[in-house]
């Protein structure tokens, strides 16, 4: 009886009590609510039905009224820095950094704000000079990541690796692709310089760091024929396929070139005719028909076509067939052997309308971002990521 008396005393009091607290929240809310500018909820409101020149506008009035507004700041900076106004967004977090009373955690987040407007300005000295005064705390490894793309666009590649390995230890992320690259660019650029020595060093670390690297053997070939060893470099350049054979389409030229120097151009030829009859047939087939081409003339250059369009019909194919049999009518009518007829009159009309189809048929696409191009690339011009372009080329139209 006790027992049921107590609860009746208490459900009235446990009931007061939760209707003082939620007239308190609804109090304070209302008042927050009060405290803050029309103007704010006006550039939210831009924001979520994207509009972000009038968000812009409407933040601008805000900082205006409220210049203590930290965090309205940098949303202020980020949208004009998105909007490409690097200025403004400059001067917005400037005022941030220079604020003496501003805490140290939101000062380092104003220079790492800073540093993206330099960079996205090309204002790289003093974005690399904002971003080398977060190397500790909490901005650290997103200034390194920063300061990584920036070193890469100014081509730093020395300072490069540097980020790159601070970042590695930083992160607990594998840079070896990037690293391995970074030597390869530096390689490349003594082999420019005829210094082959510091070339072959600067390769042998790459090999180093991604023993799968296939660039390096490609520019190993390169210094060995630089150098005059046309064997020496026929042999990097071959042992691509032992390691990665849908790279040996780069190198194609180039060995077809060594062996022509050395009067071997019938190995050329075979070597070509036996990866044509695997999966690189679609890669190779420009390089196969001109070496048959100035090797058997348009006869067996066209030879060459029909027995491919049998194993691998492609537009690409046909294109070429088409070549070789328009050659072969003109030879033949250079030769006086007689006049322009109406079937050679259609042969070049077939040929000179697949040439206008599939001239940018065939693209590289880069596998994280979808960027195209007709030459091959180790750094994605699109996404600047390294080897994401797959060596093999699309017929995909578009």
């Amino acid at each position: 009886m006790m027992f049921e008396t107590w609860w009746l005393l208490a459900l009235p009091l446990v009931f007061g009590l939760g209707w003082m607290a939620a007239r308190f929240d609804l109090r304070q809310l209302i008042s927050e609510q009060g405290a803050l500018p029309r103007s704010y909820f006006k550039g939210l409101n831009f924001l979520l039905n994207e509009q972000p020149d009038q968000a812009i506008d409407a933040f601008v009035e805000v900082a205006r009224l409220d210049p203590e507004t930290t965090e309205l700041h940098f949303a202020l900076g980020a949208l004009f820095r998105r909007r490409g106004e690097t200025e403004r967004a400059i001067r917005v977090h400037q005022n941030l950094a220079t604020r003496p009373d501003l805490p140290e955690p939101e000062r380092e987040h104003a220079l790492y704000e800073l540093g993206q407007d330099y960079l996205r300005a090309g204002l790289l000295d003093r974005a690399e000079e904002s971003l080398r005064r977060l190397m500790s705390g909490p901005y650290a490894a997103s200034a390194k990541r920063v300061l990584l793309e920036l070193y890469e666009v100014e081509k730093e590649w020395l300072k490069a690796i540097d980020a790159a390995r601070e970042l590695q230890t930083l992160e607990q992320k594998d840079y070896r692709i990037q690293i391995a690259q970074f030597c390869c660019e530096l390689a490349q650029d003594a082999l420019q310089k005829k210094k082959p020595e510091d070339a072959i060093t600067w390769l042998g670390r790459a090999r180093e760091e991604n023993p799968a690297n296939v660039r390096a053997p490609i520019l190993l070939g390169d210094v060995s024929a630089a150098a005059g060893d046309l064997p020496g470099a026929l042999k990097h350049w071959l042992a691509i396929e032992s390691q990665d054979a849908a790279y040996l389409p780069l190198v194609a030229d180039r060995v077809v070139k060594a062996y022509a120097t050395l009067g071997e151009q019938g190995k050329a030829l075979d070597w070509l005719r036996g990866l044509l009859k695997g999966n690189l047939a679609a890669e190779l087939l420009d390089t196969a028909y001109r070496t048959e081409l100035e090797v058997n003339g348009p006869v067996g250059a066209a030879t060459l076509m029909r027995e491919q369009l049998r194993r691998q019909p492609t537009l690409l194919a046909l294109t070429k067939y088409f070549e070789a049999q328009a050659a072969e009518k003109q030879a033949a009518d250079a030769g006086g052997v007689g006049t322009p007829d109406e079937q050679a009159q259609e042969t070049a009309a077939i040929r000179d309308l697949l040439q206008l189809r599939t001239r940018n048929l065939a693209r590289y696409t880069c596998r994280e971002c979808g960027f195209r191009a007709r030459l091959f690339y180790w750094q994605c011009p699109g996404c600047n990521r390294w080897e994401t372009y797959a060596p093999r080329r699309s017929e995909a139209l578009g």
